[in-house]
């Protein structure tokens, strides 16, 4: 009855893949048309977090549990200020949530950004076509009903392979983040020196490179003790060094991390001159700094039950994941850096840290959101390892005087 319901409502769509593939669909957000690169994502809640990941920016998102919807969208789940999905693809679309916290709908909350959803579609045979066939562009329309423009539109999309998105999804202007909401640094502040610090002596400051942060990854770097501001992508590393944090973290988000070079050579000026941490595309990109190479997985990990095992300890976390590159272990040179964690479903690299210098990074997301929250000690550890830098500074700086 439900299915009858669904498709008496909706609007009639079809979707189309660059291999020729299509489906038939319906919107239940009304007319338009969007495209991307489209993935899947097996997370059985958090679709909010998810549509306003920065890391999906340029991707339509396939949700493979079946029924969305159905608890609304709550302002306090947003992960970045707007909707970075080309569209949301379900199976059955519930317009009636259920949740005391709901403030609005998902179909008016895709709405009013201006993102298409979509339902009536067969989910499980996209997803088996995509585990078989890989994450490629896609094209989704109520307009347009002929099945090889359709194909024709989704093959005319970029690849997402050779697409340097670090500055997409970034910031413009340098923010301090702070009690959980986002303040724009004032024209005096923008020179960006080390009087910016508030908290300068009382709590460690790191600054935060902005490739398409989550708000989450801000609420947990605070929720540590830290004092943070989040710079721009294209921030150079004269500028952080001007600043002097204890530390530096790198952020996920969306894109090949190859081409990103710019930030690739910050983040060679930076090494070792403060601790750092990595996340995502931020642990790309930090091995790309040491020397190593990325390639592009088949479909990517997209999805809140990722086991990484910690090779050291044996231990395994379940983690959140939103990725489509990774970095290649055999480019890595391990005489320098160790491999700490790896996926237990594909062995791809999931964490490393340098053997000398004080950095590490992670593939999966610590801060979750959506996800299991496993591996949030990440963040303390990070902290462990700014104090004990700053400790050694001190010791250096007393023997030598």
């Amino acid at each position: 009855m439900m299915k009858n319901t669904i498709l008496k409502n909706g609007t009639p769509a079809v979707l189309a893949l660059e291999d020729g593939r299509i489906f038939a669909c319906r919107s239940f957000t009304g007319h338009g048309e969007a495209a991307g690169e489209i993935v899947f994502n097996t997370s059985m809640t958090g679709y909010q977090e998810i549509l306003t990941d920065p890391s999906y920016c340029g991707q339509m998102v396939t949700m493979t549990y079946p029924l969305i919807g159905n608890y609304g969208v709550a302002p306090e789940d947003m992960e970045s200020d707007q909707i970075h999905a080309q569209a949301l693809l379900v199976k059955e679309y519930q317009p009636e949530p259920s949740n005391h916290r709901s403030a609005e709908t998902l179909a008016g909350f895709l709405r009013r950004h201006g993102i298409m959803g979509i339902e009536a579609l067969d989910t499980r045979a996209l997803t088996l076509h995509i585990r078989k066939s890989g994450a490629m562009r896609a094209f989704v329309s109520t307009l347009e009903f002929d099945p090889q423009t359709c194909v024709n539109r989704a093959r005319a999309i970029p690849t997402m392979q050779g697409r340097n998105l670090t500055g997409a999804a970034s910031t413009v202007t340098p923010y301090r983040w702070q009690g959980g909401q986002k303040n724009l640094l004032s024209l005096t502040d923008l020179s960006l020196d080390e009087c910016v610090w508030q908290f300068k002596g009382n709590r460690p400051y790191v600054v935060a490179f902005d490739f398409g942060i989550k708000h989450n990854i801000l609420r947990s770097l605070e929720a540590t003790g830290f004092e943070v501001i989040v710079i721009p992508a294209a921030t150079d590393a004269k500028t952080v060094r001007a600043i002097a944090p204890d530390g530096i973290f790198l952020s996920n988000g969306p894109g090949d991390p190859e081409p990103a070079v710019a930030a690739v050579n910050t983040i060679k000026d930076l090494i070792g001159f403060r601790p750092m941490f990595g996340i995502c595309l931020g642990h790309q990109l930090m091995a790309l700094a040491l020397g190593g190479k990325t390639y592009k997985l088949k479909f990517g990990h997209h999805g809140g039950n990722q086991p990484v095992i910690n090779v050291a300890t044996g231990k395994v976390d379940i983690t959140s994941q939103n990725h489509g590159f990774a970095v290649d272990a055999e480019s890595l040179n391990q005489s320098d850096i160790e491999i700490t964690h790896l996926n237990l479903n594909d062995r791809t690299v999931e964490g490393f840290r340098h053997r000398r210098w004080p950095l590490f990074a992670v593939q999966y997301h610590p801060e979750a959101a959506p996800g299991p929250h496993d591996s949030g000690y990440l963040f303390s550890e990070f902290k462990n390892m700014i104090t004990a830098f700053c400790n050694e500074k001190e010791s250096f700086y007393v023997q030598n005087n």
